[in-house]
C-alpha cells in the first residue's frame, strides 16, 4: 500500500512540474515583446535583445546555484523561492514598460525574473529524476516539454492583450502606451499563484526507494555510486556534455530571439499590397506571433519525443542525429533555399524540437553517467551552458545576420563531432 502511494504521489509531482514549467516558458515568446517596446519607446534592437540576452545568462547561473540549494534544502523550498522571483520580477518588467525604463527592463526581466527561472526549472528536474528512475528520459522530458509549450500559449495570448492595451494619441498618431505594461502585469500575479502553488508538491522519494519490479541497468550508474559534483567535473565527459549542450542551446536560442522577425520577413511577399500603416504592421505582427506559437508547440513536443527515443536508442545516438539535421538545415535557410513563410515554419519547429529536445536528454543523459544522487548539483551546474549560450547565441543573430545561419550551422557539426566521440563513465568502485 505505501508502494501504491508513492506511486500516486510521484505523477502528482509530475503534473505540477508540468504547470511549473508551462509558467516559466514563457520566457521563450520574448520576440513577441520586444517591437511593441522598441516602438512605444524608440529603443535600438540590440540594447532591447539585451533583456533577452541578460534573461538567458542569468537563468543558466541560477539553475547552476538552484540546484546545489536542492541537494541541501530541498525542491519544495527552492521552488517556492523561484514562483515567488519569477512573479515579482514579471511585474518590476511591467512597471519598465510603464516608465519607459530600459535599465528596470533589464533588472525586472533580465534579473530577478531570470533568477526566478532558474531556481524553478532546476527543481523538477533534480526531483523527478529521483522519483523515476525507471522512465527516466521519459519523464524529464515531460516536464521540460511544459517549459517549451509555455512560449506556444503566450505566443497566441499575448499579442491580441498587447493591442487591446496598447494606446495611441488621438492627434499625433503617437503610441503613449505599448500594452506590454498591464499584459505584464496580469501574468505576473498568475506567476505568483501558479508556480508557487505547484512548488508546495515536491518532496524528495524517501532513501532507497524504487518503483516496485524496476532493477537499474548495469551500464547506469547507481545512487550509492553517483559522483558528487567535485568528481563529476574532473571527468572529461562533463565537460563533453557542457560543451553539446551549449552548442546546441546557442543555436536554438539564437533562433528563438529573431523568430518572429525572420517570419515577418518571410511572410511580407504574401501579404495584399494594398495594406499600409497600421493595417500592415497588424498582419505582419500575427504572423510573428503564428511562426511562435506554432513552433514553440514544437518545442515542447519535441522534449518529450526526443527524450522518450533516448530511453530506446541512446542519448548520444539522439544527439547525434539532432546536430547532423539541424545543421543541415540552418545551412539551406542561409542559402535561400526556404524562401517560404510555411515552409520556413515548418523547418522552425523541426529545429526547435530538436532545441527542446537536448534540454529534455540532457538530464538523463548526465545521470546515466554521474548517477542521481547530487544530480541536482551535477546538472544544475551544467546548466551554466545555457547561460553561455543565452549570450551567444542571440548575440550572433543580432549582430551577424547575414552570417548567423552558417555560424549556427557550424556549431552543430561541432556538437555531432563531440556526440560522436562521447564515451561514457565508468562506475565508481
Amino acid at each position: 500500500m505505501a508502494n501504491e502511494n508513492l506511486e500516486t504521489k510521484r505523477w502528482l509531482i509530475a503534473g505540477a512540474a508540468v504547470v511549473m514549467q508551462l509558467c516559466l516558458g514563457t520566457v521563450y515568446a520574448w520576440s513577441v515583446f520586444k517591437k511593441p517596446l522598441m516602438g512605444a519607446h524608440g529603443w535600438a534592437e540590440t540594447e532591447t535583445q539585451l533583456t533577452f540576452m541578460l534573461l538567458m545568462g542569468v537563468l543558466g547561473c541560477a539553475a547552476a546555484f538552484g540546484g546545489t540549494l536542492v541537494d541541501k534544502k530541498g525542491p519544495k523550498f527552492v521552488a517556492t523561492i523561484g514562483g515567488i522571483l519569477f512573479g515579482i520580477g514579471t511585474l518590476i518588467a511591467g512597471y519598465a514598460d510603464q516608465i519607459g525604463s530600459l535599465p528596470l527592463l533589464y533588472l525586472g526581466f533580465g534579473v530577478i525574473a531570470a533568477l526566478g527561472n532558474g531556481f524553478g526549472y532546476v527543481t523538477p528536474i533534480a526531483t523527478l529524476i529521483r522519483w523515476f528512475p525507471d522512465k527516466r528520459g521519459l519523464v524529464t522530458g515531460l516536464a521540460v516539454m511544459g517549459f517549451g509549450l509555455g512560449a506556444f500559449f503566450m505566443g497566441q495570448i499575448a499579442p491580441p492583450m498587447i493591442a487591446g492595451f496598447k494606446t495611441v494619441d488621438a492627434a499625433t498618431g503617437a503610441v503613449t502606451a505599448s500594452g506590454v505594461a498591464n499584459t505584464f502585469y496580469i501574468w505576473g500575479v498568475i506567476f505568483l499563484v501558479l508556480v508557487t502553488g505547484a512548488a508546495q508538491l515536491f518532496k524528495n522519494p524517501p532513501a532507497g526507494w524504487m518503483p516496485a519490479g524496476f532493477k537499474p541497468a548495469a551500464s547506469a550508474v547507481s545512487a550509492s555510486n553517483s559522483f558528487t559534483f567535485g568528481e563529476a567535473v574532473k571527468t572529461p565527459q562533463w565537460w563533453m556534455l557542457w560543451g553539446m549542450l551549449f552548442l546546441n542551446v546557442s543555436a536554438g536560442l539564437g533562433l528563438i530571439s529573431q523568430l518572429s522577425p525572420l517570419a515577418q520577413e518571410m511572410y511580407k511577399p504574401l501579404v495584399d499590397p494594398s495594406l499600409t500603416g497600421d493595417a500592415m504592421v497588424k498582419k505582419l505582427a500575427w504572423a510573428g506571433g503564428i511562426a511562435v506559437a506554432i513552433t514553440a508547440i514544437f518545442n515542447g513536443l519535441g522534449r518529450l519525443f526526443w527524450a522518450k527515443i533516448s530511453d530506446n536508442i541512446g542519448r548520444k545516438a539522439v544527439f547525434a542525429t539532432m546536430f547532423l539535421t539541424q545543421a543541415v538545415l540552418y545551412i539551406l535557410v542561409g542559402m535561400g533555399v526556404v524562401s517560404n513563410f510555411w515552409l520556413f515554419v515548418v523547418i522552425g519547429c523541426y529545429l526547435l524540437a530538436c532545441y527542446g529536445g537536448g534540454f529534455a536528454t540532457m538530464p538523463a543523459f548526465a545521470a546515466d553517467n554521474f548517477g542521481p544522487g547530487y544530480i541536482g548539483k551535477v546538472y544544475g551546474f551544467m546548466l551554466t551552458a545555457w547561460a553561455c549560450a543565452g549570450i551567444a547565441g542571440p548575440l550572433v543573430f543580432a549582430k551577424y545576420k547575414g552570417q548567423a545561419l552558417y555560424i549556427a550551422a557550424g556549431l552543430l557539426i561541432a556538437g555531432l563531432v563531440i556526440s560522436i566521440i562521447f564515451k561514457g563513465t565508468e562506475k565508481k568502485a
